[in-house]
Formats: C-alpha cells, sequence, structure tokens
C-alpha cells in the first residue's frame, strides 16, 4: 500500500498550501464566519477527527462530495505536482500488487499519478470515498481496504510519510516503511527511507 502525498510527490511546496487555503475559503463560506474563525476550527476538527472533513460533515452538515470537489483543485494539478526524477523505475523494482491509500478524493489522486505518469503500475485506488470518508489514521479506512482487495494485512506493506498512519497499520498487522528525513527509523515502523526510491534497497526488511 502507497500513500500518495509526500510520498509518491512533494505536496508541501504547491498542493498543500493550496488545498489548504481553499478549505479554509470553504468553511468561512459554509459557516458563515471569518478567517481566523475558519482556521481555528479547521485546527479543531484535524485534532478531534484527523481530518477537517469529518467535522464539517458532522457539526456543519457538510456534503463531503461536495467539500471534496471545493477543497482539491485537480484543475490546477499540472501545474502543482512536483514529480521525483526515477519515481517509475523505483516502483517497477517493488514486486506484488501496488494500491494507493490516501486520504485524498478519487478524482485528485488519479490525477496526480497520471501526471506522474506511473498510473499504469498500480492495481488500484483507495481514497477517501471508498474508506466511508473515515480517514487514516483511524482504523475503519484500512479495515474496509483489506475486505475489498481480499488482503490480508500480515502480508501488507504500508509506505507512507505519516508516522501516525504507520502506527495504525502496524497495529493491524503491516510492515511499514516511513519515507522522512534521512538518518533516522522511528521506533515503531520496520524500515526508512529519505525518498520513496529508496524502497528497493529495504525491501529485505519487510520479508
Amino acid at each position: 500500500m502507497f500513500d500518495l502525498d509526500n510520498t509518491l510527490h512533494d505536496a508541501l511546496l504547491h498542493i498543500f498550501p493550496r488545498i489548504n487555503q481553499a478549505i479554509t475559503a470553504y468553511v468561512m463560506t459554509h459557516v458563515g464566519v471569518d478567517e481566523a474563525a475558519a482556521n481555528s476550527l479547521r485546527e479543531q476538527y484535524w485534532r478531534r477527527y484527523g481530518a477537517t472533513l469529518r467535522g464539517m460533515v458532522r457539526h456543519h452538515g457538510a456534503d463531503p462530495g461536495h467539500f471534496l470537489r471545493h477543497t482539491h483543485p485537480v484543475a490546477e494539478l499540472a501545474g502543482m505536482v512536483v514529480a521525483t526524477r526515477g519515481l517509475r523505475a523505483a516502483l517497477e523494482r517493488v514486486p506484488g500488487r501496488k494500491v494507493i491509500f490516501s486520504n485524498a478524493p478519487s478524482a485528485y489522486i488519479h490525477a496526480v499519478l497520471n501526471i506522474l505518469g506511473v498510473t499504469d503500475l498500480f492495481d488500484g485506488v483507495f481514497s477517501i470515498e471508498h474508506a466511508r470518508y473515515w480517514p487514516k489514521p483511524y482504523p475503519h479506512g484500512f479495515y474496509r481496504l483489506f475486505r475489498h482487495y481480499r488482503l490480508a494485512p500480515r502480508r501488507c506493506v504500508m509506505v507512507e510519510d505519516s508516522l501516525d498512519n504507520l502506527r495504525t497499520a502496524r497495529r493491524l498487522g503491516m510492515k511499514t516503511v516511513w519515507v522522512g528525513p534521512a538518518g533516522r527509523r522511528p521506533a515503531g515502523v520496520d524500515a526508512a527511507v529519505s525518498s520513496v526510491l529508496g524502497l528497493p534497497r529495504v525491501l529485505h526488511k519487510l520479508k
């Protein structure tokens, strides 16, 4: 299983600032508050639910599909995705079925994969819609993913930049690879790489 943002590409430079801006604007419009209050709500819901989306649905009656369409700039992505040279070659060296498991919406995931030129290397995409809007690190989406693809957790590997998400994966029996700063392997993960390009070199640790 592969996360998408900040795992297969760098979303920090352009995409996340744009999404954050769009979410704040959405909260301002939907709830009828100013920018400071919208940002406060975003932070509150992120801490409590793991995603602003769940708070907006639960407390303000937002339609999740409408929220996702208006906060993920699919039409703008071509000029925003920061691709990593050699990504396709690295993924081709990783055996087994590959599935994207992301808190992002399906249309956004497919658009990013197309821009990266690696769509055909993945056997499936499991988005926030497929998880019934339960974001990682909640286990609900993991369980739905296992059932959908008929997977045994002990035979799966989660490649991800979020340690919270990896901790859930490990509790459920998956092997874990953290994509993070070079030179450290946090407790509770099976392997760490500074870039997904290093994944083929740590496969022996995941057997």
